[in-house]
């Protein structure tokens, strides 16, 4: 018998779909003349209108999330930190890939959903936010202090390259990055602040020791869970915070010249054999 004869068996999972979707997010009121249009719409049962109105779009997306409104301390505090995270600066990655976009005349459209792929990922983005939710989530009863030495006992500083003690925290090209820690700073004395962000600000004292700290991802994940969200919820979360500026420095290149952004010479390109010794 050849391959070709051989038939893969196919089995019934007997799992019956349901008839309609289900949601209860959101509950649109069809029209009368045209039940394809919806004649007003609700959020966790909130008028659409009503909030445009009276509350501010860092409490609908909250809204959206938790399926209620922020009490006024967390709404403060997710406002804060949003407006914190609103743009990751030129020097992270995303961002880079957002400028980059632009100047190479890719379709305006297309600047965000490709710098966000960047920004999903497990290095400054939305996958190590949601990964030190977790972490804190892991080691809330625990004494921060003592995890932060266990960590650095059991971790090996790298010759080259960041070191990460934990997803969210440590060094940024070599040093204490010093924007995450003044944010630190700031929400630490917000009223709506809990225990992730109180236990986190522990832990990172004894990384400065050596020279490591806060990172923009450890905040986020830490007012996050002070907030009431799931590490699910983190990455996307974090994606949404950073679209502004992603947008804007891709948007800031778009009708300039490809020359507008550096193109490395001969010399700094490299072949590099993966058996060197070969």
């Amino acid at each position: 018998m050849t391959k070709e004869n051989i038939k893969p068996i196919v089995k019934s999972r007997n799992e019956p779909f349901v008839d309609r979707v289900a949601t209860r997010i959101c509950q649109e009121v069809p029209s009368a003349h045209n039940p394809y249009i919806a004649e007003s719409c609700q959020y966790h049962g909130y008028d659409a209108l009503e909030l445009a109105k009276k509350r501010s779009f860092s409490d609908v997306i909250f809204l959206l999330q938790a399926g209620e409104l922020p009490s006024e301390q967390a709404s403060q505090l997710f406002e804060t930190l949003l407006v914190l995270l609103c743009n990751p600066g030129p020097r992270h990655p995303a961002t880079r890939a957002a400028m980059n976009a632009g100047v190479g005349k890719t379709n305006p459209a297309h600047i965000l959903p490709i710098s966000q792929s960047v920004m999903s990922g497990e290095h400054l983005g939305g996958g190590e936010v949601s990964a030190c939710m977790t972490f804190l989530r892991k080691h809330r009863k625990n004494v921060p202090a003592e995890i932060a030495h266990e960590l650095i006992a059991e971790s090996e500083r790298p010759e080259a390259g960041d070191w990460h003690i934990a997803p969210g925290f440590g060094s940024r090209f070599g040093d204490i990055d010093i924007i995450p820690e003044r944010n630190a700073a700031l929400l630490m004395t917000l009223p709506g602040k809990g225990l992730a962000l109180d236990w986190a600000n522990e832990f990172v004292k004894p990384l400065h020791e050596h020279n490591t700290g806060w990172l923009i991802t450890g905040l986020a994940a830490a007012v996050f869970l002070d907030l009431g969200f799931h590490p699910r919820a983190g990455a996307g979360l974090f994606q949404i915070a950073s679209s502004p500026g992603l947008l804007a420095h891709g948007l800031e290149l778009a009708n300039k010249p490809r020359t507008a952004m550096p193109f490395p010479d001969d010399e700094h390109y490299f072949y590099e054999p993966k058996n060197s010794e070969q």
